[in-house]
C-alpha cells in the first residue's frame, strides 16, 4: 500500500506525510538522517512503496509484532512491515561510524 504523498523511511519504516518529513523529521531517525527541510535526503532515505501496515500504540514492549519489526523502542505511529529501496551506501557508512547497523527493511536482510 501507498499513496502519493505518504513516504516510509527507509531506517525505521514509519509512514508519514513527505511534508512531515521535511517540516519535523523522522521522530525516530532525524538525529541520524536530518530529513527536516532537506527534500534531497527525504527522496534518498525514504520510499513511496512499502507493504503493509502495523499500528504502533504507547504500549509496544509488549507486542511481539513490534519485536519482530524491530521497532518496539519507537515512537507510536503507523510502520510499513517492508519497505521497498534501500538507503545509498554513503548513508550506510555514515551509520556505521556512528555505531548504528543498517537492516534493510526490504526482506533481503537475513537474521
Amino acid at each position: 500500500m501507498s499513496t502519493k504523498s505518504e513516504r516510509a523511511c527507509m531506517l525505521c519504516g514509519i509512514i508519514q506525510p513527505m511534508k512531515k518529513f521535511k517540516a519535523i523529521g523522522c521522530p525516530n531517525c532525524e538525529s541520524l538522517l536530518h530529513f527536516a527541510s532537506d527534500s534531497a535526503q527525504i527522496a534518498e532515505c525514504t520510499s513511496p512503496s512499502f507493504e503493509g501496515l502495523v499500528a504502533l500504540g504507547q504500549d509496544n514492549k509488549g507486542s511481539w509484532v513490534a519485536r519482530w519489526l524491530r521497532i518496539d523502542s519507537f515512537v507510536p505511529g503507523l510502520y510499513a512491515v517492508k519497505v521497498n529501496g534501500k538507503l545509498p551506501l554513503d548513508v550506510v557508512d555514515s551509520l556505521e561510524r556512528a555505531d548504528v547497523y543498517y537492516r534493510p527493511r526490504d526482506g533481503t536482510a537475513e537474521d
